[in-house]
């Protein structure tokens, strides 16, 4: 056998193994933030983390590889996040990550088309919080048009905008295989919230001409075996509105499939529920309307919603929950690491410093209270 296709075939099976070998032959050793989960099939980082000599021997690896399950990829940067304007100019390129460069996302984005081509076994795919460029979502599209085994999709918390959504749409509307999308955070208004419900009439267009074709064979088709979507998610996109929610709640009312929607912090009111309420007349197979966190919906209206799709659920076997929003946990989790120094007064034996760790103040002033009232009584 020629060597390199047996190193081709080698690299395809055991990702460590050939991403510890490219490794060393630009003499580096495999990073601890990228292998954390290798061993366990999972290849799941913080791209932030990364250099641009870094990705080199990451990309080559994965483009061929056919055996990890999960690729979750994450950035956290948020340029300038407390930078008064004099700091800018000094410290943003040393800051940026080199995963915000044009060459390197797009690199990533075709390593990305050569996995899902390939690959058998990769079934979920997480991109979180990247900046994806047009050209980099196009050549993402083509690897989800050849997928043969995406079942789970998320760009939560990536900017791609309705234009980005409109070209993603054009690889989930033919997948075969892929069953939740998530959009949390991408900066979608009422244009992208109404590309996907065309996606989910598409489908059900599709999906009713093949039961046509089942039944005209004396067969009794199988829903849950069809292709298509089964979990829409668009959460914290505040400027879906009810224009947004009247084009899914059109879209939902012959849809047979669709089994939960999420729209959270979407700037609904009471238009786009009633909208819903309307759609769930004839919907009988949506389990999950998540509506939640949108202020302007009255108590009343959102009972009546919830209390629709809770029916919609006693009689079918859900396998599907109810979220909790992303928001909450982000801030949640920034509140438990922020840390502050406060110099308290001055005494016999000096200043006394103390370290206060602040989680959760928000929610806990009065603890917050009692720690200052117990250090100036003592």
């Amino acid at each position: 056998m020629i060597e390199s296709v047996k190193l081709r075939r080698d690299s395809a099976a055991d990702f460590y193994s050939h991403y510890e070998y490219l490794c060393a032959l630009q003499d580096s050793v495999p990073l601890p933030a990228v292998r954390a989960c290798l061993r366990e099939g999972v290849l799941d980082f913080n791209a932030d983390r990364l250099r641009v000599v870094d990705w080199a021997p990451l990309l080559n690896t994965l483009k061929v590889n056919k055996n990890l399950p999960l690729i979750s990829i994450k950035s956290f940067f948020q340029p300038w996040l407390g930078d008064t304007v004099s700091d800018r100019s000094r410290v943003c390129r040393s800051r940026i990550p080199a995963v915000r460069s044009k060459d390197v996302s797009f690199q990533l984005c075709k390593a990305l088309k050569g996995c899902l081509s390939v690959s058998g076994a990769l079934k979920n795919l997480e991109l979180n919080g990247l900046v994806l460029r047009e050209r980099d979502l196009t050549i993402l599209t083509k690897g989800l048009n050849k997928s043969t085994s995406l079942v789970h999709l998320s760009l939560a918390n990536c900017p791609i905008g309705d234009g980005g959504l409109e070209i993603i749409c054009q690889g989930i509307k033919n997948s075969i295989t892929l069953k939740t999308v998530n959009f949390t955070g991408c900066n979608l208004t009422w244009q992208g919230a109404d590309h996907m419900a065309k996606i989910l009439k598409y489908q059900t267009m599709r999906r009713h001409e093949e039961t046509w074709a089942e039944s005209l064979r004396y067969r009794r088709p199988d829903l849950d075996c069809m292709a298509g979507l089964r979990r829409v998610t668009l959460n914290c996109n505040t400027l879906v509105g009810d224009l947004g929610a009247s084009a899914f709640a059109e879209s939902l009312s012959e849809d047979l499939w669709l089994r939960a929607l999420d729209l959270q912090q979407c700037g609904l009111t009471n238009e786009g529920a009633n909208a819903f309420l309307k759609a769930l007349e004839t919907n009988r197979t949506l389990v999950i309307l998540d509506i939640r966190k949108n202020p302007l919906i009255d108590h009343s209206v959102m009972k009546a919603v919830i209390k629709k799709v809770i029916q919609n659920g006693r009689s079918a076997k859900s396998e599907y929950q109810w979220v909790t929003s992303p928001s909450v946990k982000e801030s949640t989790k920034t509140a438990r690491q922020k840390k502050k120094t406060i110099i308290l007064g001055s005494g016999r034996k000096g200043k006394a410093t103390i370290r206060i760790v602040f989680f959760l103040a928000n929610s806990y002033p009065k603890l917050l209270n009692q720690v200052l009232l117990c250090f100036f009584e003592r």
